[in-house]
């Protein structure tokens, strides 16, 4: 029994060590010379920009990835064919290779001196520095979420639902609809969940495709770092806050989901 909380005691120290203590250090540092300096800070243009901009990110990178991670990952799940291995390694990439390296990569890419940065430009097109750089960069690094959390669900599920249907005559898109769809709603919203958070708070790749110019093409973290760069503290940690305010939302509503599932 002494073993058992023991245990549990370590695990919420350690937990609350490496994460509740910073996260209140914040949001003490946040409000210790009251609520004027916040509102200053979340009402100046250039904090009302890096906000509208970071929804942006997520407003376009979440509804792409939910598309293609849900045809991903049926593809994966129901298909066979030659090189499905490798799509299941590709579609990890953004899980194993550092943002800042995916930025790099699109920089090599679309940049002045890249592959298609020339051609781009004789076409009046501009990427990186500019917002489609950074809506890449974001959905690039956001892409594996849908797909990882519908996968084990599809194998869950399994095919004799569908293969009724077919039976009896129903097309495919017919069983997918009203099949399949259904069936993976519950991952598909985690899935959804996640790659907002991580939408919200992607900045390695951004920082590198962005150029990072005040109000821009500065998101809310990008705004952190420049605030804090520039001695700007409180700036620095009141948006630090809202961030770390957004991250709590998703998590609620990420229980919030896991208790409808359950009561389901």
């Amino acid at each position: 029994m002494k073993g058992k909380f023991a245990v549990r005691f370590g695990a919420l120290g350690y937990l609350a060590l490496l994460l509740l203590l910073p996260i209140a250090l914040v949001v003490w540092r946040t409000f210790e010379h009251g609520l004027k300096p916040v509102i200053d800070t979340l009402t100046s243009p250039a904090a009302v920009h890096a906000f509208w901009l970071t929804m942006l990110m997520a407003a376009v990178a979440v509804p792409l990835n939910t598309l293609f991670g849900v045809a991903c990952a049926y593809t994966l799940v129901r298909r066979r064919f030659r090189g499905r291995s490798v799509l299941s390694v590709i579609v990890d990439l953004p899980f194993a290779v550092s943002p800042v390296v995916l930025g790099l990569a699109l920089y090599a890419l679309y940049g002045r001196t890249g592959w298609l940065g020339p051609w781009l430009s004789e076409h009046g097109l501009q990427v990186i520095f500019s917002i489609p750089g950074m809506i890449l960069a974001t959905v690039f690094a956001s892409l594996p979420f849908v797909v990882r959390e519908v996968v084990p669900v599809l194998q869950e599920i399994g095919t004799d639902q569908e293969q009724a249907s077919s039976t009896l005559g129903a097309s495919g898109r017919q069983t997918f609809l009203r099949i399949t769809l259904p069936a993976i709603r519950w991952g598909i919203a985690y899935g959804v969940v996640l790659t907002t958070a991580r939408a919200l708070g992607e900045f390695g790749a951004v920082s590198v495709v962005s150029g990072n110019l005040i109000g821009q093409t500065q998101t809310l973290p990008l705004y952190v770092e420049n605030r804090y760069d520039n001695f700007d503290l409180s700036g620095a940690y009141t948006a630090s806050f809202l961030l770390a305010a957004i991250a709590v939302i998703v998590l609620l509503l990420m229980t919030r989901l896991n208790r409808s599932k359950e009561t389901k």
